[in-house]
């Protein structure tokens, strides 16, 4: 394992044992099946795909709220998915998030420096009321906000004022990895290219590496210095991310980039329509879990799970790529 790495996962793996009824047998919900991926400083990782594809029960892995059912999970080398209370809450403090509805996220009876103060006063005890307010009033002015909002509560600013705040809040610890759960879907389409900007300028000075969990792949490229693709728990494209937006190889990856509008008619692409419901993860199909969806399917895709190996410059799961 390679120290330079923020953040590396191996296999990771988070099944949910749930009841199907009165005297039935329990059954399993296999919402991660095996991810694997790494994360440097200064670099954002963009995961997508569609609901119910496994993108927010990574994020709660990757944020230690949950434990992972199998697989290793590295932060900066440490095993956190094997690490005991005391280790873990070290490890949290590295591992942040900024979650997709600002207003929900903050508390309402709080003020903005109350919300900001909070997680120093747990996790930075040795730092007086002074320094404490130093560096809140510091980030303030990084995220774009007046010393005077400080005193405010969360209904008194809009969405993306709000979304600033949510930011500064996870930026106070100077944590090494953000994790970004479609941190601008609720915002006016006007605001959001100022909050992916300040993201990118804040990664920019702090060395901060980001996962960013988004469906809009505009969002995306703009972002993003690599890809992964999921579908049904299981990555089914990772690479770098001008390689897989130039060249898409597999099915669902194609299917996903021709829903994206282009306002520029070379860049449109012809529109590949994906028949049928993303399967329940409670009853996946077998072998490749998109090949009842899959234009390209053939009788192998059925039976043979399709492994994630190399192809052109990134990794692939699909046998006929």
């Amino acid at each position: 394992m390679s120290e330079k790495h923020l953040l590396e996962a191996v296999d990771l793996t988070r099944h949910y044992s749930v009841s199907r009824g009165f005297m039935k047998p329990k059954a399993t919900v296999k919402a991660l099946n095996g991810v694997s991926f790494t994360l440097d400083a200064k670099k954002t990782l963009a995961v997508v795909g569609e609901s119910g594809c496994g993108k927010s029960t990574l994020a709660r892995q990757l944020t230690l709220i949950e434990a992972p059912t199998s697989g290793a999970l590295r932060l900066s080398g440490d095993d956190a998915a094997g690490a005991d209370k005391a280790r873990l809450k070290l490890l949290r403090r590295q591992v942040q998030m900024v979650f997709q509805n600002p207003f929900a996220s903050l508390n309402p009876r709080k003020s903005i420096e109350a919300t900001l103060d909070e997680p120093l006063l747990i996790n930075d005890t040795q730092l007086s009321k002074a320094e404490r307010r130093e560096r809140i009033a510091a980030l303030v002015a990084k995220v774009g906000l007046r010393p005077e909002h400080l005193r405010r509560y969360p209904h008194m600013f809009s969405g993306g004022q709000r979304q600033r705040i949510a930011i500064a809040r996870a930026m106070i610890l100077n944590p090494k990895i953000v994790v970004a759960d479609e941190p601008v879907s609720a915002l006016d389409v006007s605001i959001q290219a100022q909050i992916l900007n300040l993201f990118m300028d804040l990664q920019q000075e702090f060395g901060t590496g980001y996962v960013f969990i988004s469906h809009n792949l505009s969002v995306v490229e703009h972002v993003a210095d690599e890809l992964m693709v999921m579908y049904l728990g299981a990555a089914v494209e990772y690479g770098d991310k001008k390689t897989i937006f130039a060249r898409p190889l597999h099915p669902y990856t194609r299917a996903l980039m021709s829903a994206t509008p282009a306002l520029k008619a070379e860049d449109r692409r012809e529109r590949i329509k994906i028949h049928g419901e993303l399967p329940s993860p409670l009853n996946p199909p077998s072998g490749c879990s998109f090949h009842k969806r899959c234009p390209l399917a053939v009788a192998r895709c059925s039976a043979e799970v399709p492994v994630l190996r190399e192809v052109d410059g990134r990794k692939v799961a699909c046998h006929e790529v």
